[in-house]
């Protein structure tokens, strides 16, 4: 069985957090998500909409997905790598290079993002139109 494996916050599900999925799901017979915890977003200076267990629970219902852990730190990939046995590392082409020390340990692939989406526009696209109904009233 090839093994796939991907990281993210996945918040605010959208149609490129599908495509990137469905796309690593396709390198490989068994697809590993790695999910940002709550307090690992806190490091990053991110704030998930919803919780680590509610994105887990939506993430764990997309057929694409077969298991979901959680991410504490930047440091676990290798280990995340060793311990499940993961043939191919992907990743969205934003982060291109950043993870290729990971190829001493399985292969390491980059797919292109999905144009004119992301969960920052969404936020920013929500928050000025939620500005401007409030300025309009």
């Amino acid at each position: 069985m090839k093994k796939v494996i991907t990281y993210g916050t996945f918040d605010l599900l959208h149609v490129g957090h599908i495509n990137i999925l469905r796309r690593a799901k396709a390198l490989g017979d068994y697809l590993v998500v790695v999910l940002s915890t709550d307090e690992f977003n806190a490091i990053k200076n991110k704030k998930a909409y919803y919780s680590y267990e509610d994105r887990k629970t939506i993430l764990e219902s997309i057929r694409y997905v077969d298991e979901v852990l959680p991410e504490y730190n930047w440091e676990q990939k290798i280990d995340d790598v060793v311990n499940n046995k993961i043939d191919v590392f992907v990743m969205g082409d934003d982060w291109a290079g950043k993870f290729d020390f990971l190829k001493d340990y399985c292969e390491v692939v980059y797919l292109p993002r999905t144009e004119g989406i992301s969960t920052t526009k969404i936020k920013t696209d929500l928050f000025d139109k939620n500005l401007a109904a409030k300025v309009l009233k």
